[in-house]
């Protein structure tokens, strides 16, 4: 055998050598968001991420927990799975979130159901309204199909294969990646049952607060819609920031607003009496 070994000390200097290395994409710890400062104090800030461009990221979050999402430069796509974190069987239902609401178009004040009659998380606020509950995420032989490549590990990552990367740092698999609810690109159906995408790009900046109703797993996926009629794979980074906060309150507007809200939000009290 001919040659030398390489040395293992210089790859450990190289890699102590990055430390300090700031990029945009990435998590801060401990995290730090200095424009949450008149919501949350320093020590509830749980979550703050910037997700990249074909990125993927996941945390589990205390009932209570503020989740605010931003679509940084108007073109993020976040499909998102949310599971109860005690019992991760329980998960979101897109179809029940859909039926029940009698609205499949989303919003403020809007809940995420799960498969048990529960509200995992609610909407608090949006500005930005366009929001897909019918399509599910981009998948390996869609951008294959349309990039000529669409491999976990390649140039133009799906959805799917993201989800279950952030999925599988909380102990699940595989089928448990679930149908997911699309962020910050919309689809419009027809009076002919035709799906238009409302793909933009969009303003900058546009935001979402949720709040989690019961203790969650969110994982949540960054790569264009699979509908994006666009040639070129393009997608934009998302903030994603979260903190501590209250349980929602009996005189809530939101738990209050629909009787099929209210008995979600009956569901989730009676499980917590437990």
């Amino acid at each position: 055998m001919s040659g030398q070994l390489a040395d293992p000390k210089a790859a450990r200097d190289h890699a102590r050598a990055m430390a300090g290395t700031v990029v945009e994409a990435m998590p801060i710890l401990p995290p730090i968001a200095p424009d949450l400062a008149a919501v949350a104090a320093p020590d509830d800030i749980l979550w703050e991420e910037t997700i990249a461009a074909g990125g993927y990221s996941s945390r589990r979050l205390s009932r209570g927990s503020r989740l605010r999402l931003i679509d940084l430069q108007g073109d993020a796509c976040a499909s998102m799975m949310i599971f109860n974190a005690e019992m991760p069987t329980e998960r979101l239902n897109v179809a029940d979130t859909v039926k029940v609401q009698w609205n499949a178009y989303l919003g403020a004040g809007k809940l995420f159901l799960s498969d048990m009659g529960r509200v995992l998380m609610s909407i608090l606020e949006d500005s930005a309204g366009t929001h897909d509950a019918f399509c599910g995420p981009s998948n390996a032989a869609a951008n294959a199909a349309k990039y000529g490549e669409g491999r976990n590990s390649g140039a133009f990552p799906n959805g799917r294969d993201r989800l279950l990367l952030g999925a599988a740092k909380h102990g699940l698999g595989r089928r448990d990646v679930h149908p997911c609810i699309n962020l910050f690109k919309g689809v419009r159906i027809e009076a002919d049952g035709a799906i238009t995408p409302l793909i933009g790009p969009y303003a900058a900046g546009r935001t979402m607060i949720l709040r989690a109703e019961m203790d969650v797993i969110v994982v949540i996926a960054n790569c264009p819609h699979v509908l994006d009629p666009r040639e070129e794979w393009t997608v934009t980074p998302l903030r994603a920031s979260a903190w501590r906060g209250a349980i929602t309150a009996a005189d809530d507007a939101v738990r209050n607003a629909t009787p099929e809200g209210m008995r979600a939000f009956l569901n989730v009290e009676d499980y917590f009496r437990r």
